[in-house]
């Protein structure tokens, strides 16, 4: 007697329409003729079920790139669409007043904020220094990685060669111990970002050009711009220190902090994860951003000139959005009121003389004024309001800083304060492998009808 299996094999499979085929095409061709048809069903469900639940969530989280769905644990920072990110309760302006700045400075660094992301309270000036100091006795590259970031770009992902939690995990750790070895690697990587953002600079833009060594008493960007080659540009570091403080974190959900969550909630180490946030960093819908703004008021200013007029920055909006274009800089995903870190990147320029003379910064401002009138009108931008972008880049060209394609670089170094950071506790709390649940279109379908 045939057993069931051999039965069943032998048993005749009724293949649906859609999934049968009486052409021979190839695969490109095929799926031209399979994808519309999928477009057309997207829409259908976007159109006719949108709002209804599945479970406990819409299907608009579902098929939306879970854009606004609670289903993250991040405690570092919380982005309110109306009041903008909170540091642990702190805004932005209340961080500016109570985190101690630079030996000579005024402006937010990046120690003091990571002790805010890390620890939820305000170090002292002493805590502050030490942990500068700390950062610049472990900044130093290992021989092994200066080889290989002057022949390959990976570095990142490459310190993972010395990563103390992976060596700690392969020996056999307990999981309460996790956390300890996950700091340790995370201030060693944070430590060596100026070293290694700096290295990439020299090489792409300036080959050849000796590195100073790390000053010791020097805060960690206070040395990264000093690697850079601008450390008698007193302003430039200035805004370095708050362009990177204020970048630091932005909730858990972006794109760059969550897939650091994610890679890390697999135990990878802390070199691993950050070096995929990095990868994430690199796609014009994340970490481009302030880059296209540039161009985008470069190219107004060639067209202008550098004496403009509302009523021309207005012509020109519209050209932009009539041409099929967006804005650049303006929108943001979640904020619905002008970003604070924006105003604060302002605020740093009108009390400067220099970028108060400056043709570019002033047609920023002036764009800032028009823009959001003339996005309401327009109707499609949920968003009129400048976000930190439309800003940024543009000061950091002013100051010398000009190469475009780096700023990505300068952004990576900021936002590993609070993914790293948030690597420690979720390593502390004893977080699981994040593993949502995922639907087909047809499985929706069927769940919503």
């Amino acid at each position: 007697m045939l057993s069931r299996a051999r039965l069943l094999a032998r048993a005749p499979v009724s293949v649906p329409k859609r999934f049968a085929s009486t052409k021979v095409t190839s695969l490109k061709e095929t799926l031209q003729e399979v994808i519309p048809a999928k477009q057309e069903q997207l829409k259908k469900l976007k159109a006719e079920h949108s709002q209804s639940v599945v479970g406990d969530i819409k299907v608009e989280n579902i098929i939306g790139g879970m854009r606004g769905l609670k289903a993250m644990l991040w405690d570092a920072s919380v982005l309110d669409p109306n009041e903008g990110i909170r540091f642990h309760g702190l805004s932005i302006p209340d961080c500016q007043k109570v985190l101690p700045p630079a030996p000579g400075g005024k402006e937010i660094i990046a120690e003091s904020m990571l002790w805010l992301l890390l620890t939820g309270q305000v170090p002292s000036e002493a805590q502050t220094r030490q942990l500068s100091r700390e950062f610049a006795e472990k900044g130093d590259l290992p021989p092994f990685l200066e080889k290989l970031v002057d022949s390959w770009a990976w570095a990142v992902a490459a310190l993972n060669h010395e990563s103390l939690f992976q060596a700690a995990y392969e020996k056999g750790i307990k999981k309460s111990e996790y956390w300890t070895y996950t700091l340790d690697d995370c201030i060693n990587l944070i430590a060596r970002l100026p070293a290694l953002a700096a290295r990439i600079y020299r090489n792409v833009y300036k080959p050849g050009t000796a590195l100073p060594p790390l000053n010791k008493d020097l805060d960690l960007i206070g040395n990264y711009s000093a690697l850079l080659g601008f450390g008698d540009n007193h302003n430039l570091t200035e805004y370095l220190r708050l362009y990177i403080a204020l970048h630091g974190d932005h909730e858990g959900g972006n794109a760059s902090a969550h897939t650091a969550h994610l890679v890390g909630s697999t135990l990878s180490d802390p070199y691993l994860s950050y070096s995929a946030a990095l990868f994430a960093l690199a796609g014009p819908l994340h970490g481009l951003a302030n880059q296209e703004v540039l161009r985008w008021q470069m190219a107004m200013q060639a067209e202008l000139g550098t004496e403009v007029t509302h009523d021309q920055i207005k012509e020109y909006l519209w050209k932009t959005l009539k041409g099929g274009q967006v804005v650049p800089g303006y929108g943001h995903g979640v904020l619905r009121n002008p970003d604070p870190r924006f105003i604060a990147l302002q605020e740093f320029c009108d009390a400067r003389p220099e970028l108060l003379e400056s043709s570019m910064i002033q047609l920023v401002k002036k764009t800032y004024e028009v823009a959001p009138g003339v996005l309401k009108e327009h109707g499609k931008t949920k968003n009129p309001f400048p976000n930190v972008d439309a800003t940024s880049g543009c000061v950091l060209h002013h100051y010398g800083l000009t190469e475009f394609k780096y700023y990505t670089v300068i952004f990576g170094v900021s936002r590993a304060l609070g993914a790293l950071t948030q690597l420690v506790w979720a390593r502390a709390l004893g977080l699981p492998l994040e593993r949502p649940k995922s639907l087909s279109l047809d499985a929706i379908e069927k769940l919503v009808k």
